[in-house]
């Protein structure tokens, strides 16, 4: 499966992606790859934040779609398609990382470079914004794995504390001590990097939300 870094995520209603589900259950290959093609490059891109390698990313992506479909009878329509998907590529991304820490001892996220796949659109921006954009992703990439996909989740994929307990399996409480604490890491390891007093307020405004 090809993950395309660029192009937007096919957009489904509810009732339509339930209808590609039930579709799919009955062995329509039709439907399976227009569920792939509606969420593969928001699922790429959540994997690729939290573990920072393209080529596992991709292999990820396509193992949580495997997982999926090979499960999809105990699917339950109360949950979105998506966060069901996120939930199961989730774990898988962090069954990797433990195996690759256990390969070759703890990971450093820093050594991984803050560009982003599917950076056109960044082209168009200054030079200062796309900086000041890789350094707080940057600074995002050193946080632990669990805060690293609730702020991927609440900030790129603008999902609520509720959607993002459910992908990381954990208590709402949690997530939101997990963003909070979040945020607190990112304004103590941005400050020693922003002698610009407006600009670090600016940057860690946006942050808080």
């Amino acid at each position: 499966m090809h993950v395309s870094q660029s192009s937007e995520e096919g957009s489904l209603d509810r009732r339509a992606e339930q209808r590609l589900i039930d579709r799919a259950k009955r062995g329509d290959s039709q439907a399976l790859r227009e569920l792939i093609d509606a969420h593969k490059d928001r699922l790429f891109a959540f994997l690729w934040r939290i573990i920072r390698n393209h080529h596992d990313a991709e292999e990820l992506c396509q193992e949580a779609f495997l997982k999926a479909f090979s499960s999809l009878d105990s699917f339950s329509s109360e949950y979105r398609f998506s966060t069901w998907l996120f939930t199961i590529g989730y774990r898988l991304c962090l069954n990797a990382m433990r195996r690759k820490k256990a390969l070759s001892g703890e990971v450093d996220f820093s050594i991984f470079s803050a560009a982003e796949p599917g950076a056109d659109e960044e082209t168009a921006q200054s030079e200062e914004a796309r900086r000041l954009k890789e350094l707080v992703w940057g600074q995002v990439d050193r946080l632990s794995p669990p805060q690293r996909a609730a702020v991927v989740l609440f900030y790129r994929h603008e999902q609520s504390c509720h959607e993002i307990a459910q992908v990381l399996q954990l208590p709402v409480a949690t997530v939101k001590s997990h963003l909070h604490r979040a945020r607190a890491r990112l304004k103590e390891m941005l400050e020693p990097l922003m002698a610009d007093d407006a600009r670090r307020d600016r940057i860690l405004g946006e942050l808080a939300g």
